[in-house]
């Protein structure tokens, strides 16, 4: 099962990170949306891949569901070349892999495929030189589509809503990529998690997020994504709310993450050289 794993990852030019978390409602596809909206606007070429079969973010990228005719099924299926199932979106440097209903019967589908684990792994390996970053939106919940992404990627990024079971969760998600990194993806490494939904005037916001921070230390990024009326409206205008409202506190945020997650590969990219 580890044929290939290592000649993606030595050779691409893009970084591959997956935003995962098998809990639902904790802004993970709004994170993917709005971080990659982040760094195409600070200059890097990104291209999301939705695998989750609501297709929110493609959704929240302005594709209507009647133009999807190409999409992620079908590159999973091996019916569709991944080129040919790539849109452009509205905002410069960003481009997107949709998703589709047909996506929520594909974990039984793959059951009886060659590379069942490796399916995107082996689409990504035709694209990774064109972009500098490919974020992966996983579904919520720990199953085949998640897997693959966990296979394709260089780390994962995890968003954390500030609520009672969030550690809960997350020691289960951790579980699960130390699995995939002992038999699948030797590279995986969590990225770093990112504290969602924050109320600072909620003491139980204050006080996961100290309880998050004690338990990763560093693996926590500093910036925090504040609940924002603004975060929940965008999609429904098919904008990343970097676009539908950049000087409000979620954009901000957002922009800050960006920054953040550029840091940390460049501290990477420096170690390895050394």
């Amino acid at each position: 099962m580890n044929t290939h794993v290592g000649t993606l990852h030595q050779r691409t030019t893009a970084r591959i990170l997956a935003i995962a978390n098998q809990k639902g409602g904790v802004g993970k596809t709004t994170t993917t949306i709005n971080l990659a909206t982040a760094l195409a606007a600070i200059g890097q070429t990104v291209l999301i891949i939705d695998t989750d079969p609501q297709g929110n973010a493609s959704t929240g990228l302005g594709i209507s569901r009647d133009n999807r005719e190409n999409n992620v099924y079908g590159v999973l299926m091996g019916e569709t070349p991944i080129k040919s199932a790539i849109y452009k979106t509205d905002i410069p440097q960003l481009d997107l892999v949709p998703s589709t209903a047909d996506l929520s019967g594909a974990e039984l589908e793959l059951v009886e495929l060659d590379r069942r684990s490796h399916r995107l792994y082996d689409a990504i390996s035709e694209i990774s030189d064109r972009y500098d970053y490919i974020l992966i939106d996983c579904p919520p919940s720990l199953n085949l589509l998640t897997l693959n992404a966990l296979v394709a990627v260089h780390a994962v990024v995890v968003p954390l809503q500030c609520e009672f079971f969030a550690l809960e969760g997350l020691s289960m998600l951790m579980k699960t990529i130390d699995r995939v990194r002992q038999t699948l993806n030797p590279q995986l490494e969590i990225q770093g998690v990112v504290l969602t939904m924050f109320d600072k005037r909620n003491n139980l916001s204050l006080q996961v997020s100290q309880d998050v921070r004690d338990f990763l230390g560093d693996k926590v990024y500093r910036t925090v994504i504040p609940r924002n009326v603004r975060v929940s409206e965008a999609p429904s205008h098919g904008k990343p709310v970097l676009i539908y409202d950049h000087r409000c506190a979620g954009s901000q945020a957002y922009i800050g993450l960006a920054k953040e997650v550029i840091r940390r590969e460049r501290q990477l990219n420096a170690a390895e050289v050394a």
